[in-house]
C-alpha cells in the first residue's frame, strides 16, 4: 500500500522519479506479533504510581515479541537482526501463521468465551469447552500454514503460554470488535486454504462464525461494519438462510462446501454443543 501511494504521487511529480523509485528503493513488508490489550484508566494509574509521571497512554504488553521483515535493502542489510528481528526471503507465510494461529485463536476465544460469561483470554483459555474448540482450529490450520512443522509446533506451543498469561488482560470484549473484517483473514482463509490443498472442511471454522453471528445479535454496535448483516440475520426466516447471508457477506467462494454450510446452519440453530 506505501509502494501504491509513494509511486502514485511520484508519477505526478516527475515520471523519472518512478524509474528511480522502482530500480533503488524497497518497500520493505514485515510482520509484528506482541499482543497488546487497549489500555485503561488502571494502566494509566499504575504508570503514574510507579514513575511519578503521568502518561494518558502506556502501553501494557506481554513479554513476547517478535518481528520478522523481507530481506530486499537496496541501501545496505541494517543490523536489526543482532536484536531479535528475523529476516527472510519472503514475510507471507509467517504473517499467515500470525493470522490463522494467534489472531484466529482470538476470535474464538473472543466469542465463545464471551458467551460463557469469560471476560479475558486467560480465562476463556482456561476453559476446557473453549481450550477443545481452540484445539480443533489449530489442528485444522496446522497442515496448511506454509511453515516447517516443527516451526508450526514450537509456535503453538509459545502460543498456549501467551494465552494462558493472567496477567496480560487481553479483554475479549475489545478482540470481539469488528469481525466482518476480521475473520474473513483469520477463519474463512485457513478453509479456503484447506480446499486448495485438497483436505476436507473443518466444522470449527463454521462453528466461529456461527459463535460470531450469536454475537452480532446481541452486540451489534461491536461491528459497524456489519449492521445491515445483523438486521437481514435478524430478518431471516431460517438458519439456512441465515447462513447463506453469512458465507455471502465473509466469504461468497466457499458457499459450496457443504460440510462448512451444514455445520454452519447446526450452529445457528443453536444444537451445537461446542459452544
Amino acid at each position: 500500500m506505501t509502494r501504491t501511494v509513494v509511486r502514485t504521487l511520484a508519477s505526478q511529480v516527475d515520471t523519472s522519479l518512478t524509474a528511480w523509485i522502482d530500480a533503488t528503493v524497497s518497500f520493505v513488508s514485515t510482520m509484528v506479533d506482541r499482543i497488546t490489550p487497549a489500555t485503561t484508566d488502571a494502566d494509566r494509574d499504575t504508570v503514574r504510581l510507579l514513575t511519578g509521571r503521568i502518561d494518558t497512554s502506556p502501553v501494557v504488553t506481554e513479554p513476547f515479541a517478535e518481528w520478522v521483515l523481507e530481506d530486499a535493502f537496496p541501501a545496505g542489510r541494517p543490523a536489526w537482526d543482532l536484536v531479535g528481528a528475523r529476516l527472510v526471503d519472503d514475510v507471507r507465510p509467517y504473517e499467515q501463521r500470525k493470522l490463522w494461529l494467534l489472531n484466529a485463536g482470538h476470535s474464538l476465544l473472543a466469542y465463545t468465551g464471551l458467551a460463557r460469561g469469560h471476560a479475558t483470554v486467560a480465562e476463556a483459555f482456561a476453559d476446557p469447552a473453549c481450550r477443545t474448540m481452540l484445539d480443533e482450529l489449530w489442528d485444522a490450520a496446522r497442515p496448511v500454514v506454509p511453515l516447517p512443522a516443527g516451526e508450526v509446533d514450537d509456535a503453538l506451543a509459545t502460543l498456549r503460554e501467551r494465552f494462558a498469561n493472567p496477567r496480560i488482560e487481553h479483554r475479549l470484549a475489545q478482540i470481539a470488535c469488528d469481525g466482518s473484517v476480521k475473520l474473513g483473514v483469520r477463519v474463512l482463509a485457513v478453509a479456503r486454504a484447506r480446499r486448495a490443498a485438497g483436505l476436507p472442511a473443518a466444522p470449527v471454522h463454521a462453528l466461529v462464525v456461527g459463535a460470531w453471528a450469536r454475537h452480532l445479535s446481541d452486540e451489534s454496535g461491536s461491528d459497524p461494519g456489519a449492521e445491515a448483516l445483523a438486521r437481514a440475520l435478524a430478518a431471516a426466516d431460517t438458519p439456512r438462510e441465515q447462513a447463506a447471508l453469512l458465507l455471502d457477506t465473509l466469504a461468497p467462494d466457499l458457499r459450496d462446501e457443504t460440510d462448512l454450510v451444514a455445520t454452519l446452519e447446526q450452529a445457528l440453530a443453536g444444537s451445537s454443543q461446542t459452544v
